[in-house]
């Protein structure tokens, strides 16, 4: 009987890194700062507070019986509206290059990930081939063994 499996099988491959580590990692101030401003500006939060603000600026520039700082076109609160929307839309894009950047290097674990998936998969079905022909070969050999104990003579006729 001859029976050979293959070489055991060696983790040689990188551990699986998380995301979330390489991420922080690399994660400076003004970037901890634009993803706060795009959690901010994008909640449903600042949409309600900031509409709160716009009708009460209005109510007293229009209705209420004071002064009315910035009367009707509203020229102050464009251009404070204009300056945040000038100064918050950068700011949410680079947030968004950091979420374009975090897929791109989940993209890579993914895809490394997959890389080891794939070679340990064949190296387990290599492992369970050779298995399945030892195991034919021991079936081959005991169905063999069977055969000369069956045209053995009969013991039991002494």
């Amino acid at each position: 009987m001859n029976i050979s499996f293959p070489e055991p099988y060696k983790h040689t491959h990188p551990p699986v890194r998380n995301v979330n580590e390489v991420l922080a990692e690399e994660r400076t101030t003004g970037q901890i700062a634009s993803d706060f401003v795009a959690r901010l500006i994008g909640s449903w939060k600042f949409l309600i507070t900031q509409s709160v603000f716009v009708v009460l600026w209005l109510i007293f520039n229009v209705i209420v019986l004071i002064y009315h700082w910035d009367p009707y076109p509203f020229i102050l609160m464009n251009l404070l509206l204009s300056l945040q929307a000038a100064y918050s839309t950068p700011i949410i894009m680079m947030s968004q290059n950091r979420q374009t950047y975090r897929d791109r290097i989940d993209a890579h674990i993914d895809y490394e990930i997959n890389k080891k998936t794939e070679e340990e998969s064949r190296v387990i079905l290599e492992h369970l081939d050779s298995q399945n022909k030892a195991l034919e070969e021991i079936f081959n050999e005991l169905n063999d063994l069977k055969k000369q104990i069956s045209s053995l003579p009969n013991s039991n006729s002494l």
